[in-house]
């Protein structure tokens, strides 16, 4: 089984450089960074590139650097057995904005949701950017570093999860939620949480 390689992204640096100059704000052996507003130009060019024939979207994830996020894409030739990264981070925090990626690959519309609800960032252009785990109204997004730290003493905890009993007392450790109006609220019931293991009693 072959090994797919990882190119240097100075190389790849170098090669888009030539042909989008300018467009390379800064570069490792291990990736390349543009701007937030030159995703869409810098992933196109490298998918109908002849040298890197980036077809495959195989990863978008984010990082939280304090100051702004890190949007990471990792692309991948499956004709030349080859992937490179693609790096853009956002001018801040609030708002967190890039290009969507959609565009260019179809395959970002569920991988750019997924950051949108985790991690707070807005991807211009997405055809429907919404939460993708989480619900509306949900509190902030919980894979910042600044989520424990929410405005209003806000904590990351729930008063309990969808079709627990409602008649169970409300968790010690969120009742600060609770008095501060975002209490959960349980909007149904199923006969499937009448059914099996009672998991309810011990509840933290």
């Amino acid at each position: 089984m072959r090994t797919s390689t990882q190119l240097s992204g100075i190389t790849v640096g170098e090669v888009l450089g030539k042909s989008l100059p300018g467009i390379v704000t800064a570069v490792t052996d291990e990736w390349i960074e543009v701007g937030p507003d030159r995703v869409i130009e810098t992933l196109q060019w490298l998918l109908n590139s002849d040298e890197f024939d980036a077809i495959q979207l195989s990863n978008l994830t984010a990082v939280d650097r304090h100051t702004h996020i890190e949007v990471v894409y990792h692309l991948q030739s499956l004709d030349l057995n080859h992937q490179l990264v693609v790096k853009t981070r956002t001018h801040g925090m609030d708002p967190a904005v890039v290009q969507s990626a959609y565009s260019v690959y179809k395959g970002a519309l569920l991988q750019e949701r997924e950051v949108y609800d985790l991690m707070g960032v807005r991807f211009e252009g997405h055809p429907d950017l919404r939460r993708l785990f989480l619900w509306d109204g949900f509190p902030g997004h919980p894979l910042r570093k600044d989520f424990l730290g929410m405005p209003g003493r806000i904590t990351s905890g729930l008063e309990g999860f969808p079709f627990e009993d409602k008649d169970k007392p409300i968790r010690p450790i969120n009742q600060e939620n609770v008095e501060a109006g975002v209490a959960y609220v349980v909007t149904g019931e199923t006969d499937e949480s009448k059914t099996g293991t009672d998991l309810s009693e011990d509840r933290g």
